[in-house]
């Protein structure tokens, strides 16, 4: 495990050596770099000798932070702090549900260096649609006077902590209200069982994007996780025709 320091913030991360373009692996809400689709990726990218970096958002994981202070556009100033002080040359972004998000917005930050992104069940917005817009007057009332709400999660034991600064700052980082100026090719894959993003969502994103080069990948069986046998080979494929000729 390495760290960099990043404001008050140690974020931990594991780099793999090799030749580029650096894949890079954005992790979801609440989850961390020791997912199946890290793990996985890191083993794809070993054998074929390509350089990859997971790494963990402040308040996630190994790194530093308490996960109720973290906020959409500080969990992206986390991943940019690691795309700049840990690799070098063309990237290609991977995100998952919100690291899909996370990656996009990294993505417009660095659009020189990024030669691909792959969203896994992208959730770009979720702050807004996929929660405050959902939740209903109780919800929202709980939120106003204490400033959290635990949200029973499907993936895991504890509760999600939704806090009203991470709803309301969310609001800074809108995705699909406007044009995506990314012109790098751009894969998506969605579960059209995934009960957490709704599949249409693939396609907004696809609309939202200025680049031509979009392929969105439906799964019929697949769910938010996307990380069956099947599921993860898929993804390494993507990421194998996306890097084209390792340099």
């Amino acid at each position: 495990m390495q760290y960099i320091t990043f404001k008050d913030r140690n974020l931990a991360y594991k780099k793999l050596e090799g030749k580029g373009p650096t894949v890079v692996f954005f992790s979801g809400f609440m989850s961390d770099m020791e997912g199946s689709k890290a793990l996985a990726l890191e083993e794809f990218c070993s054998a074929r000798g390509q350089a990859y970096v997971r790494f963990d958002y402040s308040g996630h994981g190994k790194s530093s932070g308490d996960f109720k202070d973290g906020t959409i556009g500080a969990w992206a100033e986390d991943a940019a702090a690691i795309m700049d002080q840990v690799t070098s040359g063309d990237l290609i972004l991977v995100g998952s549900s919100m690291g899909g998000w996370i990656g996009l917005l990294c993505a417009l930050k660095r659009k020189e260096r990024v030669k691909g992104f792959v969203g896994l069940a992208a959730a770009p917005d979720f702050t807004r649609e996929l929660c405050w817009d959902l939740y209903s007057d109780e919800i929202k009332e709980t939120l106003r006077q204490d400033g959290v709400y635990y949200e029973a999660c499907d993936y895991g034991d504890d509760p999600y902590p939704m806090t009203m600064k991470l709803l309301e700052e969310g609001n800074d980082h809108l995705l699909l209200n406007r044009e995506i100026d990314l012109d790098c090719p751009v894969r998506l894959i969605q579960g059209m069982r995934d009960p957490d993003v709704p599949a249409i969502t693939a396609q907004r994103i696809c609309a939202a994007l200025k680049s031509d080069d979009v392929i969105i990948t439906y799964v019929k069986n697949g769910d938010h996780r996307l990380s069956t046998a099947a599921d993860l080979k898929r993804l390494c494929q993507i990421v194998k025709e996306l890097s084209g000729k390792l340099a």
